[in-house]
């Protein structure tokens, strides 16, 4: 049974994707454990832009790697990023816009709330 961890605005943690199955431990959610060096907790929805940024920074989210099950990001995919990933691409302007109930509440952490809601997808 999982945990019900919290979200960046202190309720019950959403789910961030089921397809593709994303997160540190690949349940959907961007939770987090002491084995997680990255901190896979911010989830985003990728853009063109954020995915070449990432790519321009040795991380490849578009291209297929069937050994690990993981068959490529999109623009319009959601996806559990590393939290210092995001923070890397929001003091370059390309931070894609987050789901604020799917973000785990260690974000805080690194950024104040009311920033984050300024990337607040519009479901969220």
């Amino acid at each position: 049974m999982r945990t019900l961890e919290k979200n960046v605005l202190g309720s019950e943690l959403q789910s961030c994707c089921e397809d593709p199955l994303t997160g540190y431990y690949r349940d959907g959610y961007c939770t987090t454990g002491e084995n997680d060096i990255g901190k896979h907790i911010t989830c985003a929805e990728m853009t063109e832009e954020f995915l070449n940024f990432s790519l321009s920074k040795g991380n490849d989210l578009v291209t297929s790697r069937i050994e690990h099950n993981f068959k490529g990001l999109k623009p319009g995919d959601h996806w559990c990023l590393c939290v210092l990933r995001w923070l890397e691409a929001y003091n370059e302007n390309v931070a894609p816009k987050i789901r604020l109930e799917a973000t785990h509440i260690e974000m805080l952490n690194y950024i104040k709330l009311e920033e984050l809601k300024k990337f607040a997808l519009k479901n969220s």
